[in-house]
């Protein structure tokens, strides 16, 4: 749930745009947003649902290679191969996509063409 939501603020298209991050990251970690990285439980609280975003930051922000930091994120569906580049753009603007002050946020607009353009990057 996005901050907008919680706080009760305006609530814009940012929202979608927070959704649709949460969305990413559930599906490359193979983890609920709704319970920590490590807590199977089913706490529901907002602290909870923001664990994966924290965990996935600090993993992704942390040492070590790209291919490293990857791997400690990625779900095991994933871990039989990936395309490193284009998975730590995926990761880079699903976290963008999350950020807590709605202006960081991109717009879909701008989400839609980084991952088409890094697409393109490839033909």
């Amino acid at each position: 749930m996005a901050p907008e939501w919680i706080f009760n603020l305006p609530i814009t298209s940012k929202v979608d745009v927070y959704s649709y991050g949460v969305v990413v990251l559930e599906m490359v970690t193979g983890k609920s947003p709704m319970v920590g990285p490590h807590d199977e439980s089913r706490d529901l609280g907002e602290m909870e649902q923001r664990g994966l975003v924290r965990w996935v930051r600090e993993k992704f922000n942390g040492n070590g290679s790209i291919e490293s930091r990857l791997d400690e994120i990625i779900g095991p569906v994933m871990k039989d191969g990936y395309d490193v580049r284009k998975m730590q753009v995926l990761v880079e603007v699903a976290l963008q996509c999350v950020e807590e002050d709605k202006s960081a946020r991109p717009t879909m607009r701008e989400v839609v063409e980084r991952l088409l353009h890094h697409e393109e990057d490839d033909y």
